[in-house]
Parts: C-alpha cells; sequence; structure tokens
C-alpha cells in the first residue's frame, strides 16, 4: 500500500493517480457550472447564499440574489420564521441562433430563518441594490434587555 501513495504526488502510478485526476475534473467542472451567488442548482430549484449575523440591537441578513430582478423577490415574516421567496427567470429571444452551450440558470428559491424574536412589523428595513438583499430586524427592547453577558471565573 505504501508503494501507491506516491503515485498521488507525481511517483509510479499504479492506477490511482489517474482516478485522482479525473476526481479533482469532475469537481472542476461541477463549480464552474454553479451560478455566481448560489450554492445549487437541482432541477430549477435555486439555494441562494445568505450571511446572518446579530447586533446587541438587531439581526442583519444578506443575500446574494445575482440574476434576480427585485420584482421577483418576496420577503415575509411569520410565526417566528422569516422567508425569503424569488425567482430567476431567463428571458431569450431564439429568432436566427442555434444554442449549443447555455450556462446561465432560472429557477426558483425559498430560504427560511428561524428567529428567536418576533421583530415589530414597522421597524424592519430591506433594501435590494447590486445583487444583495439586506435584511434588518431590530430587536425589540425585552430581547435587548434579555441578554447579558455572564462572566466566565478562572479555577483558583
Amino acid at each position: 500500500m505504501s508503494r501507491m501513495l506516491p503515485s498521488f504526488f507525481g511517483g509510479q502510478d499504479p492506477g490511482f493517480g489517474s482516478l485522482f485526476r479525473e476526481v479533482e475534473r469532475v469537481f472542476d467542472d461541477f463549480s464552474r457550472r454553479m451560478p455566481a451567488g448560489f450554492t445549487s442548482v437541482e432541477s430549477g430549484v435555486l439555494n441562494p447564499r445568505i450571511d446572518v449575523s446579530e447586533t446587541a440591537e438587531a439581526l442583519e441578513i444578506s443575500a446574494e440574489l445575482p440574476g434576480v430582478d427585485e420584482k421577483d423577490i418576496e420577503v415575509t415574516l411569520s410565526n417566528g420564521m422569516l422567508t425569503i421567496k424569488g425567482e430567476k427567470k431567463i428571458e431569450r429571444e431564439q429568432k436566427d441562433k442555434n444554442w449549443h452551450v447555455t450556462e446561465r440558470s432560472s429557477g426558483s428559491f425559498v430560504r427560511s430563518i428561524p428567529l428567536s424574536f418576533e421583530p415589530e412589523q414597522g421597524a424592519i428595513e430591506a433594501h435590494f441594490d447590486h445583487a444583495v438583499l439586506k435584511i434588518r430586524l431590530p430587536k425589540p427592547k425585552e430581547a435587548v434587555q434579555r441578554s447579558a453577558r455572564i462572566p466566565i471565573n478562572a479555577p483558583k
């Protein structure tokens, strides 16, 4: 078995080196086909990348939505769950063109984020700029006052 290990690093190749290169090629092909800003595409279902961060005053969410129009995005809050829905559409006119390769995708997505507090409906802010949706959910006063830092004591 130890004789086979150098094959991965350019030594003698008992067949595993070519397998290793083939696996790398498959992953490279897969990553090239992934649309920017989306983590997976399966049968028209997109999964946009999101960041969730928290400050003492608010929960802040940003979602990368390249190729999605603002009118095709819906943000809802229900029963402690923030939901972002949308659809990426590709409109093409097929006149006088024979498509050989198309690497752009279309489809719908839904991302739901559970909340540990119920934000005030009128205080929620959402902005869509340069293909990034930013949502700010201010915490209610009770949630801000409930959290407190717990000191950690060193052993004596």
